[in-house]
């Protein structure tokens, strides 16, 4: 499997609160980030796998409503969360 225990608890570790702290919205997004980037790259080479097509599709949409949620809620852990993975500012008016 692509995504282990370990690099699941150092991504929580780094992004959420702690590696125990799987609920934080931080920290979902980090993961959501790694998935995204790992399906990205695998369609890159299989172009016609409809299937993995939809699911990043999925995982978009989550991460894009998780940062929805987190620009509503506090807009400094938005801002903070959007520069330490590097996404682009995807909120433009809520």
């Amino acid at each position: 499997m692509y995504l282990s225990t370990e690099k699941k608890k150092e991504i929580f570790k780094e992004h959420g609160n702690a590696e125990t702290n799987t609920g934080s919205p931080e920290g979902q997004v980090a993961l959501f980030t790694y998935r995204i980037a790992h399906l990205t790259g695998h369609l890159k080479s299989n172009r016609k796998d409809f299937s993995t097509q939809l699911a990043l599709q999925k995982l978009v949409g989550k991460r894009r409503a998780l940062l929805a949620y987190l620009y509503k809620k506090d807009i400094n852990r938005y801002r903070a969360i959007i520069k330490s993975l590097g996404l682009r500012d995807i909120i433009k008016s809520i």
